[in-house]
């Protein structure tokens, strides 16, 4: 994922300017072909990361096998580490194939860049439907307002943005619950070694990005995770 063409302006709107933003966010439909559903995994690599990579790695077949009920599911791998390496791979169709891209990939030290994930995302979904973005990560330490300029570009391309995080960092917590107010989608938290619970928050931002909002809510009446990120895009 190349450089963007140019640096988005901090924006500083008053409350009502953006409370009317994210109302026309959350009436932007989700750009759900009629085929199968498309999906961006984004995780942060860097160093800090080891171990959700590892658990991400090991349960991302799950989002697979959640959405192959509803047509099937092609997810796309971002990802971030290093001097300012962030990269993306081919959509792929199959749990085999996203491992196989993972178990190429090793965390590096580095710094964030969230932002340049979200503008992969926003062209992606400019150029043909994108279900949703998921976000895996632990930590932020980039400028809030180009970031959540960038985050309000993709809710108007319909992208929901499902925001995971691992620990309690205050500033990755303000960013991810802003990017995902924004775009209409959900934020949640887990520990690490939770492999349950991301296991969960994975299958059903699958199953959102597969089927829409109604597939999300036929797996909420089974599901916890589900019925979480199904309540706060309730309240975008």
């Amino acid at each position: 994922m190349g450089e963007q063409d140019h640096v988005l302006p901090a924006r500083r709107e008053g409350g009502s300017a953006v409370d009317s933003f994210v109302e026309a966010a959350k009436r932007a439909p989700a750009p759900i072909s009629s085929g199968r559903g498309r999906l961006i995994f984004a995780l942060d690599a860097t160093m800090s990361r080891q171990p959700t990579w590892d658990m991400a790695q090991a349960l991302q077949g799950r989002m697979f096998e959640a959405a192959a009920r509803l047509g099937g599911l092609d997810v796309q791998l971002a990802y971030f580490r290093g001097m300012g390496e962030c990269r993306v791979t081919n959509f792929v169709s199959g749990g085999a194939g996203l491992a196989e891209l993972m178990s190429r990939i090793s965390v590096q030290g580095g710094a964030t860049q969230l932002r340049r994930v979200l503008a992969h995302a926003r062209d992606e979904a400019r150029r043909a439907p994108v279900g949703a973005l998921v976000f895996v990560g632990d930590a932020m330490e980039e400028r809030i307002d180009p970031l959540l300029a960038t985050a309000a570009e993709l809710a108007l391309t319909g992208v929901k943005a499902f925001t995971f995080q691992e620990g309690e960092d205050p500033a990755a917590r303000r960013a991810f619950k802003e990017i995902a107010r924004l775009t209409g989608g959900a934020y949640e938290t887990f520990n690490a070694g939770a492999a349950a619970r991301l296991e969960a928050l994975l299958r059903a931002a699958a199953v959102y990005a597969a089927g829409g909002r109604t597939a999300l809510a036929a797996q909420a009446n089974r599901d916890g995770a589900a019925r979480a990120l199904l309540e706060q895009m309730r309240e975008a």
